[in-house]
């Protein structure tokens, strides 16, 4: 029974608008599911579809008649949580009903995922497969971040292939703090054959412009000179819009009545085109549990105070485009980015003397190898974060922000001026439009460096009233390769709710959040406090269980340690001795999944000969390679140990003997040291609350789900899960995190007593 909407049995319906739509979705959800060709009943799945095609009938969409006395009408709205479990099958639950209102009401459906995995499960398998049987035709495409396909333009002025000087476009290289002469002639060279390929693939039609369709996926400093961004687009002006990869790809959204984005896409296109008016379309978030989390990383903001090399090559971009434009005022550029760096240098100076030298951290060094059979991660620079507690600013620093503020505000209102003449000169003058387009592009490539100025300064100085929202600010250093101290600032809002309230559910008429794992510790509370919706009185939850006998299919055993897991080193001495003793067992697929790196690196270093050759760890394989190997060598009969991270614990499909043991080492706290917790723990502790009950204890409950959730996938699946953290049966919250997760036979493997 979903939690305050009263489920009708279809005899009983009457003919209002909202009930006919009701039936008229579960018509064609029923006959469906009757042509088979894949899909086949499943328990709790019409009853999850049934929740869909009610919130997806009764919001009110688009604009809407006057009332009687003439006052603009108050739309209805409609927001279904829906917590489906592993087996339900929640994507025809929420597509086909969705899909036959979307038809009927004259509008489409936006699909949100959290991961590419899902997106291409949908594009590529099940909409394919619905639309097959659908009684009448309707269109579905991906929509992805423009940031994911290659700007042509960038792309041949780095090859020279438009007649340009590939070492003019040194201006691309700061994101790595480096001009493109002090990358080293071998590092440019590599580059620049790597761009060569590319442009070559494009030309002869063997690769589409897609990052995602690359054979291996390329590092930043590959991509992002040449990745297309709004910042620098000309859009339909610039002279290769015609074979422009994202403008081709747009259009395939133009007819789609199914459009599947992600979550970062949804969040960071509110108010633009780029997808469906939510006010008038029907939304359904998948992976749904990803959501507060995406939302903190869209209002995350971050800034170099040390490496300012973009400052001056952005101010002779913009005194090269008034000079095209014969605009006298562009000519005061370089007088913004004097005002700019010497008020980051000041605020640097600052950082430097009034926060870090108040702390007993020393210099930060260069991480060595731990093992000499572990990873190598030699060549990163070990960084260091240090938090402002309550965002309290250090007395010198908010004055010197707002200065710095100020300075990037005005240069960029100057540089918002430059750019829309600029596109308008683009317009009249056809046949200069490569030259001035090329000159947008450079000057766009800088631009949201500066962007990024004006915004993480606005954070930083936003809550600093007693009454205010909480924010964490925190500052990384860490030492670069020249020997010089990187300095960062980074600012971003604690409470997910907040944004979620502020941006997105204002906009939202109808709307299905599902996932398999929304209930923390048995309950939607957590969850609907994350996402703002606990105050939100249309929203309404349902719980739809997995079809699968748990009880019988699955075992789940605590093995316990004298070691205590708070204390990392003897708990992972021995937890490891445990664990390899088990590996020793294994036969066929197994999975084991690490809190830390650190604990990874010790497993992988500690395996025997006879467990090395079986394992497949993460990061020394693509993922996509590492998955196909442990398919061929289970198919075989043979054993293959998966060992992996947080990342592994979801999404993750190893049906039947791929995943036939699961290991998890210790329960999945996040990292203590993460700065937004940290402040939004503080906040809580303010306030009388407690945090760790209050949030620690219901994230984790989540996490645990998921990573459970990789043992038993199909009606026919075994499997035994190991965890070797003995807080599960020794304390109270312990037994919290056992009710979140499903009726699993339960056994205690006590530690030895010596």
């Amino acid at each position: 029974m979903m939690r305050g909407i009263m489920i009708v049995s279809s005899s009983l319906l009457a003919e209002s608008p909202a009930e006919a739509l009701v039936q008229h979705a579960l018509t064609a959800f029923d006959a469906i599911v009757a042509q088979g060709g894949g899909f086949r009943d499943r328990p709790g799945q019409r009853q999850m579809a049934q929740a869909v095609a009610q919130a997806f009938s009764e919001a009110d969409l688009g604009t809407l008649p006057p009332t009687g006395d003439g006052t603009e009408a108050t739309p209805e709205r409609r927001i279904a949580v829906i917590q489906a479990g592993t087996g339900v099958g929640k994507s025809l639950a929420y597509s086909a009903p969705a899909i036959a209102l979307a038809l009927a009401r004259n509008t489409r459906v936006l699909i949100a995922t959290a991961t590419v995995a899902l997106q291409e499960q949908l594009v590529h398998k099940d909409l394919p497969a619905l639309a097959a049987l659908w009684p009448e035709p309707f269109r579905f495409a991906l929509a992805k971040g423009r940031g994911r396909y290659v700007c042509r333009l960038k792309l041949e002025r780095l090859v020279g292939s438009d007649g340009t000087n590939p070492a003019d476009e040194g201006d691309l290289f700061i994101d790595d703090g480096l001009a493109l002469a002090e990358s080293g002639p071998q590092a440019l060279a590599a580059q620049l054959a790597y761009w060569h390929g590319l442009a070559q693939a494009l030309a002869t039609g063997t690769w589409d412009g897609d990052r995602d369709s690359l054979p291996t996926t390329p590092e930043a400093r590959q991509w992002q000179p040449i990745a297309a961004e709004a910042s620098s687009c000309t859009a339909k002006h610039c002279p290769l819009f015609n074979n422009c990869t994202y403008f081709e790809q747009r259009k395939s959204l133009v007819g789609a009545q199914v459009i599947v984005a992600n979550h970062d896409l949804l969040l960071s296109s509110l108010g633009s085109r780029t997808l469906p008016e939510l006010d008038h379309c029907l939304l359904v978030l998948d992976e749904a549990h990803h959501l507060p989390g995406v939302a903190l990383d869209q209002f995350t903001a971050s800034m170099d105070l040390t490496r300012v090399g973009w400052i001056d090559p952005l101010a002779q971009r913009a005194v090269q485009v008034g000079a095209a434009l014969a605009l006298v005022d562009a000519l005061e550029a370089p007088r913004y980015a004097a005002q700019l760096r010497q008020a980051l240098q000041a605020l640097a100076k600052a950082v430097a003397e009034q926060v870090w030298a108040e702390t007993d951290l020393p210099l930060p060094a260069y991480k060595q190898r731990s093992t000499p059979n572990a990873p190598a991660d030699t060549s990163t620079p070990e960084m260091q974060r240090l938090r402002l507690p309550g965002g309290r600013l250090p007395q010198a620093l908010p004055a010197l922000l707002m200065v710095v503020r100020d300075a990037a505000s005005q240069w960029l209102e100057q540089l918002a001026a430059l750019a829309k003449a600029l596109k308008a000169e683009i317009k009249e003058r056809p046949e200069d439009a490569r030259r001035l387009s090329g000159l947008y592009a450079q000057m766009g490539t800088l631009a949201p460096r500066l962007e990024a100025v004006a915004d993480t300064t606005q954070w930083l100085l936003a809550g600093l009233e007693a009454d205010s929202t909480p924010v964490a600010k925190w500052f990384t250093r860490h030492p670069a390769a020249d020997g010089s101290l990187h300095l960062r600032v980074h600012a971003c809002p604690t409470l997910p709710a907040m944004v979620l309230r502020q941006h997105l559910w204002p906009r939202v008429r109808a709307a299905v959040l599902t996932s398999a794992t929304l209930t923390s510790c048995g309950r939607f509370d957590f969850f609907l406090a994350e996402t703002g919706l606990n105050q939100d009185g249309q929203a309404r939850a349902l719980e739809v269980p997995s079809p699968f006998d748990y009880a019988t299919q699955g075992r789940f055993e605590i093995a316990t340690t004298r070691a205590d897991p708070r204390e990392a080193a003897p708990f992972t001495a021995e937890m490891l001795g445990l664990l390899l003793a088990d590996l020793q067992q294994v036969r066929g697929g197994a999975l084991v999944l690490c809190t830390s790196r650190d604990q990874l690196r010790q497993l992988v270093a500690a395996l025997p000969p006879v467990l090395r050759d079986v394992a497949l760890v993460q990061g020394e394989w693509p993922r996509t390679l590492l998955l196909k190997r442990h398919r061929e060598q289970v198919g075989l009969g043979k054993v293959s140990i998966i060992i992996g991270l947080q990342s592994f614990g979801e999404g993750l499909d190893l049906p039947g003997d791929l995943c036939a043991t699961l290991f998890i080492t210790k329960l999945p706290f996040a990292p203590p040291d993460d700065p937004v917790s940290e402040a939004r723990a503080e906040w809580l502790q303010s306030q009388g609350r407690n945090p760790f009950m209050e949030l620690t204890v219901p994230a984790t409950s989540v996490r645990l789900a998921q990573w459970a959730g990789r043992a038993i996938r199909t009606e026919t699946d075994t499997a035994r899960i190991v965890c070797y953290d003995r807080r599960l049966i020794r304390t109270a919250y312990g037994q919290h995190l056992l009710q979140g997760l499903p009726p699993f036979k339960r056994e205690v493997r006590e530690a030895k007593v010596t």
